[in-house]
């Protein structure tokens, strides 16, 4: 581990596992505030370890069991006993859910113990939780071989996607395959199954619909309880038609899709940050539970502007001290321009959106993921950090 850049104070800070844009909205957010923040940096994506805000940056070792070493070596030895662990990803929330109860002792803990993470981990256990509350979601198929899968009684086109999020391959990259025909269905499977366990692999109405379908609602959560939560229309995604990132987003009122986050919340008995999200059925009119994140969303760097700084709220909670009053407000915008603006360019040449409103929507004041007056280096290296990214997914593994 490298030496310390500066001694720890003796006030509670904020340990932050990951680094990237996700990360650095949780940096800017505690920083400002004057809360001491380390990062957890690993990967090519190290944002938030550029931020004038991170204090100090430890790298990342391989494998949760020395992650799990290094947050005790930390704690134990480093000055960080008591401080609030925020994980930023999905493995990292995954990470901190198994040794729970042991990372409670030394941190005070944002994310929940594996018995709650796993409604919202593993996308087959959301769906059984929201057919029980009669809360809508796709229609939804699973098979353990492609022979299996190419019986399927299906409505096509169909989708193939990952039950639970894994490593990157390409059906993760992609986030899910459309098929269009039974043998396309057995061939893809096949295709599917070579990487992902095929427990894990679902086949997925698809529904249709773009932007102005997509809903979601993010939360503070105690026991289910929301304490405090907003509602935003993702517009725009990255890849554009099964997105693994929002590339756009508005806070919106949307009154059914809060009722409806609310009631899985407060039957998962969910603690911590979480974002519900939602697509609404342009058949029907009808919200479709599509993902459930237990951590820190991409566009959380949002909800400050728009009066409900989850980081700065998710902080005092942890440390057992009262929150301030907070009112969303509805029309604040967000944009990270470096995926947005490659997918729009593609879907403007498709004809799906058209040009007119997408300038309209770069004109009109919206929040950046990465640029920032008061901290530019990250804004500054997030094109050479995409770029390498990008060229290295490439050559090992053949995916953008």
């Amino acid at each position: 581990m490298p030496p310390l850049t500066s001694a720890p104070p003796a006030v509670p800070g904020a340990v932050v596992l990951g680094s990237d844009y996700r990360a650095l909205a949780l940096v800017r957010s505690l920083g400002r505030r004057g809360i001491p923040v380390w990062v957890l940096a690993g990967g090519d994506d190290r944002l938030a370890a550029v931020s004038r805000y991170a204090m100090n940056t430890v790298e990342l070792p391989d494998g949760d069991e020395p992650v799990r070493d290094l947050l005790l070596e930390l704690s134990e030895r480093r000055g960080l006993a008591g401080w609030v662990l925020f994980p930023t990803s999905d493995e990292a929330a995954t990470l901190v859910a198994d040794a729970h109860e042991h990372l409670a002792g030394c941190y005070a803990l944002t994310s929940p113990p594996w018995g709650t993470l796993r409604w919202a981990r593993d996308k087959l256990l959301s769906y059984q939780l929201a057919e029980s509350l009669g809360l809508g979601y796709p229609r939804t198929w699973t098979a353990a071989t492609a022979a299996e899968a190419a019986e399927l009684d299906v409505p096509f086109p169909v989708i193939i996607k990952p039950s639970v999020k894994t490593g990157l391959n390409a059906l993760t990259a992609a986030k899910a395959w459309r098929v269009d025909d039974r043998d396309q269905l057995a061939r893809r499977f096949g295709e599917a199954a070579a990487l992902v366990d095929p427990s894990h692999l679902m086949v997925q109405e698809l529904i249709p619909g773009r932007g102005a379908d997509q809903l979601s609602y993010a939360a503070l959560c105690e026991h289910g309880r929301p304490l405090a939560g907003l509602t935003a229309r993702r517009s725009r995604q990255y890849p554009a038609d099964f997105g693994r990132a929002s590339t756009f987003v508005e806070t919106v009122v949307a009154a059914d899709v809060e009722e409806a986050a609310r009631a899985f919340l407060a039957e998962a008995r969910f603690d911590g940050l979480v974002e519900v999200e939602f697509m609404r059925d342009p058949r029907d009119g009808v919200l479709r539970l599509l993902d459930v994140n237990p951590r820190v969303w991409g566009w959380h760097g949002l909800c400050p502007p728009a009066g409900v700084d989850f980081p700065y709220l998710a902080f005092l909670h942890a440390l057992g001290k009262p929150l301030p009053r907070v009112q969303a407000r509805a029309g604040v915008r967000w944009l990270r321009w470096t995926t947005d603006l490659p997918t729009s360019a593609r879907e403007i040449v498709r004809g799906n959106l058209g040009l007119r409103p997408y300038l309209g929507t770069l004109m009109r004041r919206h929040e950046s993921a990465t640029f920032a007056w008061d901290d530019l280096r990250p804004a500054l290296s997030e094109l050479p950090m995409l770029a390498r990214t990008l060229i290295r997914r490439k050559r090992d593994a053949g995916i953008v």
